[in-house]
């Protein structure tokens, strides 16, 4: 099962089109994902996409995940209002000072999602990995469907050996390996992991010739002029026919 993570309706459309599986959707994928708009949720319903969405809930940028009762008071009503129109799923995590999971913040949105199921997302990754079979029995017991993860690395591949473990250990949790995930590094990861679901954004440049040559910064700098990325169909794809063949390969 791939999941594709996508900031815009356009990405969204390609990521279903290619035969992707869920779709995680975000606003601002080039912060590491925020929580999206109601309006881009309910548009790619009435489009329609026909696989599951689930929706990011992350207020702002950042990498402590720690929220105040004032962020988790928007996130819960972002919540309410994504339920309403129609979210298969959310997305979340929060931890608290020492980098464990704040459990009281992870209980108010698996108790608002109901019977949704919540993805606890990479904030994993900032927990301790000498306690990572403690944390994931801990995530578990507060509800949630999966932990996505890069194995405590920069990237799944760097951490392939610690998802292996994971996934070894924990039957009774998804394990679903995310981050840097590529065509060209998919069917290692695959084989190595065992994993049964994998996340990435299949992206492609794609050049916005008016903004880059007007040379003006909507305020974010120079990362104005960057290039925007969308998820590439073919990318899709191809990552699903790797996971294919890999499935084949290990069902002989």
């Amino acid at each position: 099962m791939l999941e594709i993570c996508v900031d815009s309706i356009t990405s969204a459309i390609a990521a279903a089109e290619g035969g992707a599986s869920r779709i995680e959707l975000c606003s601002a994928l080039s912060e590491g994902g925020l929580t999206p708009t109601v309006g881009t949720l309910k548009a790619l319903k009435s489009v329609p996409i026909n696989i599951p969405i689930f929706c990011m809930l992350r207020p702002r940028r950042g990498n402590d995940f720690m929220y105040t009762n004032a962020e988790m008071d928007a996130l819960l009503y972002d919540m309410a209002l994504f339920k309403s129109h129609g979210c298969d799923g959310f997305v979340f995590g929060a931890l608290d000072k020492n980098r464990d999971v704040c459990e009281w913040q992870c209980r108010q949105v698996v108790q608002m999602a109901g019977n949704l199921p919540v993805t606890f997302h990479r904030a994993f990754d900032l927990t301790a990995p000498c306690k990572m079979h403690e944390t994931v029995d801990q995530i578990k017991s507060l509800g949630f469907a999966r932990i996505l993860t890069s194995g405590f690395k920069h990237s799944c591949l760097q951490g392939i050996y610690n998802i292996r473990e994971l996934c070894n250990q924990h039957k009774d949790i998804i394990i679903m390996p995310g981050a840097g995930i590529s065509a060209s590094n998919l069917e290692e990861i695959l084989r190595e992991t065992k994993c049964n679901e994998f996340h990435a954004s299949a992206r492609k440049k794609v050049d916005q010739p008016i903004c880059t040559t007007a040379n003006i910064s909507m305020g974010g700098g120079e990362a104005d002029l960057e290039p925007m990325f969308i998820t590439d169909e073919c990318l899709v794809r191809e990552l699903i026919a790797i996971a294919e063949r890999n499935k084949t390969v290990s069902n002989k």
